[in-house]
Parts: C-alpha cells; structure tokens; sequence
C-alpha cells in the first residue's frame, strides 16, 4: 500500500476511535447542523455500503443532512438526540452518526463492543467499516435514493 493511503487510513482510525463528543439534544443537533461547512470536503459513508472514493458536492452534503436529520428525528423515539457524535462542535471534520433501529450498546465493553455507526461524514477518505448484521432493505434503499433518485 502506499505511504499516503496508510497514512489516511490511520488518521480516519485515529479519528473514528478518537475523542467525540455527542450531541445530546435536539436543538444542539439543529445548531450543529447550521455550523457544518457544507463545502469542506466531506465524504458521506454509510457503513455496509460502498466507501466512497472522492467527497460529495455541497448539494449532496445539503441532501444527506436534511434527508439524515428527519430520518433521525422519526426513527430515535427519545426525548433527546445522544446519537450524533463530532470531534468538534463548532467546526467538525469528523461526525459519526448512529441508526436509531441499531444502537445496541452505545458504551460497549470488551465483550460487547459498541455496534458501529450507520453514517460517518469525514474529511478524510474513510476505510471500510464492516457491520455484524445485514443492512435491512429499507436502509439501503434510502441511501441509494438519496445520491440517485428514480
């Protein structure tokens, strides 16, 4: 493998396993979303499909969160959010956003570790992630209509 692709490959670990913090809120998540810089380079990656190869256009980064943040608010039937993790909160490079349908749990041990994320939004190109469960249809239809609508 190449010096750069390893290189990148360690930094997306360092920053997947690295120190985030959660969004707790509902309105925390809204004013998070309005401080994400829609053009920084962001690769949109659902975990179980294919790893994208370049970033997303501004448009698609619109689409995701717009498309992302209803599904959340559907789907997690909490008083709060809690699902949304960045290494930043005011200006992220890293955000690690989990299926509400697939939280198992969030704390993890070393018997259990915690299930990984549905969504990664990096700036850098992410690495393939594998899931312990098979990616239910709807998931997989949703994602694929989002970047290519019939």
């Amino acid at each position: 493998m190449h010096a750069d692709t390893l290189h990148s490959q360690s930094e997306f670990h360092l920053q997947m396993n690295g120190l985030l913090f959660s969004l707790l809120t509902w309105q925390q998540l809204t004013e998070f979303w309005a401080r994400v810089d829609r053009s920084a380079g962001w690769y949109l990656y659902a975990v179980g499909e294919a790893v994208p190869t370049r970033p997303a256009s501004r448009e698609q980064v619109d689409r995701f969160i717009a498309e992302l943040d209803a599904l959340l608010r559907r789907d997690h039937h909490e008083s709060y959010c809690g699902i949304v993790y960045a290494n930043d909160l005011n200006s992220p490079s890293f955000v690690k956003i989990y299926d509400p349908n697939h939280l198992g749990s969030s704390c993890g041990s070393g018997k259990n570790p915690p299930p990984p994320p549905g969504w990664i939004m990096s700036q850098i190109a992410p690495v393939e992630l594998h899931l312990k469960y098979t990616l239910p249809a709807n998931r997989k239809r949703w994602w694929q209509t989002l970047f290519h609508p019939e």
